[in-house]
This record gives structure tokens, C-alpha cells and sequence, in this order.
């Protein structure tokens, strides 16, 4: 995967300022208009301009910054690095001009309207996205996993190996660039989406990014206080139940939580419910109608 920092010929950790910069001085040296019929230069200035579309903007740099070249690629497809970017009104700010006339600048090549060059073959058309649905297990979506999964493409069933990112939510589409269908002519293939859902837990619920989970506790330790253990994501945790609990009240384990794209973990949630016996001994009553009789 190329690194798009190398692209620009700048460090990661540089400025807005300097990404800008880095772009202009590319663009005026690989722009079409200054390149005609040098196909190298077209190529690059392809990849200038979509590592300027990335590093440009805040959020797609910091996923970029977070997940890798080979990461940030499975999430964000070319339509994706494109929306809200218009390579031409940034070459106009430039000092480019419009370039109606010029065939090689139109706005129908990059989703978006961003590409000024690229001149598809009507028999190399990208084909559709290929959408599937993949159901994971919730430790799955929280910490993150390696699938591999069977894909159907063009009548041809193929293994393809995914990175599912922790913190995945339900609903969430995974995109996956050049898994889908090839072109009739075999020189092009679509993106692959995967519709992620998350199946249900027997203990787990998710809540943002906490794990909340039930833990039923007995009468007595309700009255005077305990320690119970619980599960987690990271294994058995002990949680301490102060004296006086009452039921429905939630204990906070800080930091067992799911971890989010951005890094944030969050917590584990125990909502304590506490079991009233519904058969009691004489000798329970007894010790019970004391308790009552003393105000408790």
C-alpha cells in the first residue's frame, strides 16, 4: 500500500500548512497541463492528489494515522477519500484555471467530482459494489478480529482474509477496496461492502463504549457489602458491592470496556440485582422477624 506521506514528500506529524504546500509544489510540476501525453506524470499526479484528499482532511488523516495504509483502505473506499473534495477549485486557488475546454479536465472521473483526468474505457467500467452481510460475535466487534471469509465473485467462490476493527458497531460497513466483481474484460474489480451485524451475547450488552453486564447478589451481602467476581472482556474481574446496595444500581470497573476507533476504552458496567428468597426456613423467619421487629 502506498504511503502517503512519502507520496507528498512530507513526515507524518506535519502541519496543514506544510500538507498544502506539499500539494501545490506536486501539483505544478505533475498537472496535465504542464505534462501532455506523459502518462507517468498523469499517474502521479493521481496519487498526489489523493494523498492531498486524505491528509487534507482531519478525520480521514487521523484514520489513516490510526489504522495504516492496508487498515484505512478497508474502511474507505475511492468514492469514500473523494466525497466533498474537488481537486478542481483546489487548482483554481492554485492559480490553475477552469480548463473547461480542456479534455482532460472534466469533473465526471473522481466520485465527487474530483478528478480531472480520468477517462474511463466503456468496457473497463468499475463494476457495482458487491454487498454482503457478515455476522460477528461480540468479543469480535469490541476487541477486533481476523476473519477469513468466502465470497462468491463472477460464479467463483474465493477465501478473502478481513481485519474486523475493534469497536465495530452494528449496522457498520466495512469497505474493502478491489474485493468485489471484475469487469467483463477482467482489468477492473468493484469494491467489496460488508454489512457487519453483531450477534447477541449471553452475559454482554453494549452501551456505547461500555459492556454492561447483570449480577444477581443475595440479600444479606445487599445488607452488609461483598465482593463478587465478574466476566469482562479481559477475564474475571472482582467488584466490590458496598454495604446498603440497592438493586438496579450500577458498578463502574473502569477501563474493561471497548476500546474505540479513536482509541478511548471504555468501562465495564455491573447492574446488581438482588435475589429475595422465595422460600424461607422457620429458623430464616425467625431470624427475619427479629430484623423486623429491631426496625430493619
Amino acid at each position: 500500500m502506498t504511503d502517503y506521506y512519502s507520496v507528498l514528500g512530507i513526515q507524518k506529524g506535519s502541519s496543514d500548512d506544510e500538507i498544502k504546500k506539499a500539494y501545490r509544489k506536486q501539483a505544478m510540476k505533475y498537472h496535465p497541463d504542464r505534462n501532455e501525453g506523459d502518462a507517468k506524470a498523469e499517474s502521479k499526479f493521481k496519487d498526489i492528489s489523493e494523498a492531498y484528499a486524505v491528509l487534507s482532511d482531519k478525520k480521514k488523516r487521523r484514520e489513516y494515522d490510526q489504522f495504516g495504509s492496508e487498515g484505512f483502505h478497508q474502511k474507505f473506499s475511492q468514492e469514500d477519500i473523494f466525497r466533498d473534495f474537488d481537486v478542481n477549485d483546489i487548482l483554481r486557488g492554485f492559480g490553475f484555471g477552469s480548463n473547461a475546454g480542456n479534455p482532460h479536465q472534466g469533473r465526471g472521473g473522481f466520485p465527487g467530482g474530483g478528478n480531472p483526468f480520468q477517462r474511463p474505457n466503456p468496457q473497463s467500467v468499475k463494476p457495482p459494489t458487491l454487498i454482503k452481510e457478515l455476522s460477528i460475535g461480540f468479543e469480535e466487534a469490541a476487541l477486533g478480529a481476523q476473519r477469513n471469509i468466502a465470497i462468491s465473485r463472477n460464479g467463483v467462490v474465493e477465501e478473502t482474509s478481513i481485519k474486523i476493527p475493534s469497536g465495530v458497531t452494528n449496522g457498520k460497513i466495512l469497505r474493502l477496496q478491489g474485493k468485489g466483481h471484475l469487469s467483463p474484460d477482467g482489468k477492473n474489480q468493484g469494491d467489496l461492502h460488508l454489512k457487519i451485524r453483531v450477534l447477541p451475547h449471553p452475559l454482554f450488552r453494549r452501551d456505547g463504549q461500555n459492556v454492561m453486564i447483570d449480577s444477581e447478589i443475595k440479600l444479606t451481602d445487599a445488607l452488609l457489602g461483598t465482593t463478587i467476581e465478574v466476566q469482562t472482556l479481559n477475564g474475571i474481574k472482582s467488584v466490590k458491592i458496598p454495604p446498603g446496595i440497592q438493586s438496579n444500581s450500577k458498578l463502574r470497573r473502569k477501563e474493561v470496556g471497548i476500546k474505540s476507533s479513536s482509541g478511548v476504552q471504555g468501562d465495564q458496567l455491573v447492574n446488581v440485582k438482588i435475589e429475595i428468597p422465595k422460600n424461607l426456613t422457620e429458623e430464616q423467619i425467625k431470624h427475619i422477624q427479629f430484623l423486623k421487629d429491631t426496625g430493619i
